[in-house]
């Protein structure tokens, strides 16, 4: 039998997937189909490459059939390959984000406190924000304000005893007549006498002797 190098030229071509041929003779017409199929691409859009279709005689296609599919071949090899290269990107890309947004979300939940649900955790949080008000009126030297808007012992009586100390220590920045007007000073001239003889010293009003 002759000798062919029909394998030899395939294998010189630079492709990866699998190489179909398919080959209908209608008389002395042949009419070649040469489809590359990688299966190593994920892209569903390698599904509308069209195979490539040659038609001639056997002498015409022994002498082009190579030289026609040749670069299409190279060059649908290298659109499949770049093709399943960009679908792993994607899919690390994808990955990453998620990485990404799960560390994003986990410092997120790490600063910020869980939110409240049983009565007693939203009267906590309650009390804790009317305290964060004090703090704030007491930095601003408010401290009338800050010790008005401390709580009632009866709307958090576990911390009665810390609202009392509150209070103590907020009134004790007053000013002396924030609750009470001091009784005004009494001057010297009206100091009442200490001694009998003092009581009926006769004087007159410009403090001389009275003569009678």
């Amino acid at each position: 039998m002759p000798v062919t190098n029909f394998f030899a030229h395939i294998a010189a071509i630079p492709f990866e997937g699998c190489l179909n041929i398919t080959i209908r003779k209608h008389g002395e017409q042949l009419t070649t189909s040469v489809l590359l199929q990688n299966d190593g691409c994920g892209d569903a859009a390698k599904n509308h490459i069209p195979p490539l279709i040659l038609k001639g005689s056997a002498k015409e296609l022994c002498e082009g059939f190579f030289d026609a599919i040749s670069i299409p071949l190279t060059e649908t090899s290298k659109l499949l390959v770049n093709m399943e290269q960009y679908l792993k990107g994607q899919e690390t890309a994808r990955k990453n984000a998620a990485m990404e947004k799960k560390k994003t979300e986990k410092a997120d939940k790490a600063d910020k406190p869980d939110k409240p649900t049983t009565p007693e955790e939203i009267k906590e949080m309650k009390y804790k924000v009317i305290m964060a008000g004090v703090d704030k009126l007491e930095a601003a030297g408010k401290y009338r304000e800050a010790w008005i808007k401390v709580p009632q012992a009866s709307e958090f009586p576990d911390k009665a005893e810390e609202m009392r100390n509150r209070r103590a220590s907020l009134s004790a920045k007053f000013s002396p007549d924030l609750f009470r007007t001091e009784q005004p000073a009494t001057a010297v001239n009206n100091v009442e006498p200490k001694t009998e003889q003092d009581a009926t010293d006769h004087t007159d009003a410009e403090g001389i002797p009275d003569e009678g």
